[in-house]
């Protein structure tokens, strides 16, 4: 097996996201003084970075000089980390920052060699010539983990038997059509917003390479074009998109089957659904694919001090130790130097091959990805229809209004051309529906409806639930993402029904039936304001999840939530 592999980036069009919906995991310790070494991961690493930070910080590391140094780990989508230091070196570039900006990382790493390379090309806009970010031939591997299809033991061999896995989710509606020997379950795929997340990018080139029959790095911006419908095909087959692979295949786990039944996620996350204690899952490789690299860079940035390099590269040699790679193993993480054995759950009964046979993918050129992501935002993604319910309560006077009105602000000026929303406002009475579309005559119509919104009366949050779901059941669009999110901050007043009508209600409009309708809420405020329990059985009944919000993380909240559709 061989491995090889807008001004700034298409996608960041939204405020710079300091926080994602993957785990955010910063190292305890009892140290509280000495030079912070910031290593900021994709969310693969995330686990592996804390452990490496809790071990090496346990020893009280030092510099040549003396002085203690202090390793700290945030992890988020890698398209997320991106974002985030391509935002911070523009605004040093602009002098709105210094290089000592304490948000600046001192160590990057991203969830493959696709990401790698296009924050590289993007600094490089920023600062031409400058070279800030390593090449990947300088930089160290960590890990890796190969990107495969994700799905049961008992649908794995209809996969296995696909000569091309991709165009078969295309071609076929249920797995008995890919294999006669197989249960006439219908195709559910799942992947991540490749706009926000490593495995999502990965999956989108490899989805191009696969129809063009290209290995990436040959893909031009003219294929783009030239096979967008056979991409957007398979995209039709999508149940659900996601912010971080993690969570995507936690929630395959929790929902079940006809959640999803296949997702393109990273050959770890096989290991860690299994290791669950279930023993359900398996891995399918396909003929190429991904070997998601993981390397570390040390950026020769002015944002990393001498002191901050001595200590980034005391961290990255502590992580190649046979000791560390031993425990990403253990992680199920394939180790990043040679001669380190696999641990004892690479083998099938955690669902994966400890030798797979493929063809390992290197990265297309960095312009091409850019026309693969607008690509996908204007055209080859799954499309999707979202009723908006919004509590406009007298309890949401003041702050907790504009920060909402804000919040609804940006999530319409990120719709993408062929995306529209519902967008229904309650109080002791619900207002008729306002549809929003992601045209610019839409977006217009959106602001001004948004900024005339006033908090007054109470909250009908049962029957404004009721109505959003019926009002999708009368213009369900079959071949899209339908959804209900709902944001409020006080408890159901007025309703004329209960919640065990509405859940019963919500039941027939779910994943087991045609029309597979999810639900996401949002409790707004502050605790005991309003019933996080009550919002938590509403959204899990339709197979959606429940997040807490407030007038100072809402903004995220919502941002995260809009990439599920």
């Amino acid at each position: 097996m061989v491995f090889k592999l807008k001004s700034i980036f298409p996608f960041i069009v939204t405020p710079l996201l300091l926080l994602s919906s993957c785990n955010q995991r910063n190292s305890n310790n009892n140290q509280t003084s000495g030079i912070s070494i910031k290593f900021l991961v994709g969310s693969d690493l995330g686990e592996f970075c804390q452990q490496t930070a809790t071990k090496l910080n346990a020893t009280n590391p030092k510099l040549s000089n003396g002085k203690s140094f202090l390793l700290t780990c945030d992890a988020k989508g890698s398209g997320d980390v991106i974002n985030e230091v391509v935002s911070l070196a523009q605004q040093l570039s602009d002098g709105t920052i210094l290089g000592e900006d304490a948000q600046f990382p001192s160590l990057i790493a991203v969830d493959g060699e696709i990401y790698q390379n296009q924050l590289i090309y993007q600094i490089d806009k920023i600062f031409p010539g400058k070279n800030y970010i390593p090449a990947i031939t300088d930089t160290p591997l960590i890990v890796f983990s190969p990107m495969v299809f994700m799905t049961t033991k008992e649908l794995a061999p209809a996969l296995e038997k696909t000569p091309n896995i991709y165009t078969g989710l295309a071609n076929y509606n249920n797995y008995q059509q890919l294999d006669p020997n197989s249960q006439p379950l219908p195709i559910y795929f799942v992947q991540t917003a490749p706009t926000r997340s490593n495995s999502g990018l990965q999956t989108l080139v490899a989805q191009f390479a696969s129809v063009a029959n290209k290995p990436p790095q040959d893909l031009t911006i003219e294929d783009v074009t030239k096979y967008q419908d056979k991409v957007k095909a398979i995209q039709e087959k999508i149940t659900r998109y996601g912010v971080s692979t993690t969570s995507l295949a936690n929630s395959m786990v929790e929902n079940g089957v006809f959640w999803a039944n296949v997702g393109s996620v990273y050959e770890s996350l096989v290991i860690r659904a299994n290791s669950q204690g279930n023993n359900q899952y398996q891995a399918v490789y396909p003929k190429a694919t991904f070997s998601s690299n993981i390397r570390g860079m040390l950026p020769n940035a002015p944002w990393v001090s001498e002191e901050e390099k001595e200590g980034a590269q005391k961290v990255l040699d502590f992580m190649l130790t046979p000791e560390l790679q031993t425990l990403a193993s253990e992680l199920g993480l394939r180790p990043g130097i040679p001669g380190i054995p696999l641990s004892n759950k690479f083998n099938a009964q955690f669902g994966v091959n400890p030798n797979p046979n493929y063809e390992s993918y290197r990265p297309p050129k960095p312009e091409v990805v850019e026309a693969m992501l607008k690509n996908w935002q204007d055209y080859a993604k799954k499309p999707s229809q979202v009723a908006i319910v919004v509590d406009i309560s007298g309890s949401m006077r003041g702050q907790k209004m504009s920060a909402v009105q804000n919040t609804l602000l940006n999530y319409v000026q990120n719709l993408g051309v062929k995306e529209e929303i519902v967008l229904i406002t309650f109080s002791d009475e619900i207002n008729p529906p306002i549809i929003i579309k992601g045209t610019p005559e839409g977006k217009n119509n959106g602001i001004k409806y948004i900024s005339s919104l006033q908090a007054r009366g109470g909250t009908k949050l049962y029957d404004s639930a009721l109505f959003a779901r019926d009002w999708l059941r009368k213009n369900l669009k079959p071949n899209a993402i339908n959804a209900v999110l709902i944001l409020t901050d006080g408890e159901d007043s007025g309703s004329g029904i209960t919640l065990p009508n509405l859940e019963a209600q919500l039941q027939k409009s779910g994943f087991n039936s045609d029309e597979r309708i999810a639900f996401f809420t949002v409790g707004y405020g502050n605790d005991g304001e309003f019933n996080s329990q009550v919002l938590e059985e509403i959204a899990k009944i339709n197979n959606g999840y429940y997040r807490k919000g407030d007038p100072s993380t809402i903004d995220q909240v919502m941002n995260n939530l809009q990439v599920e559709f």
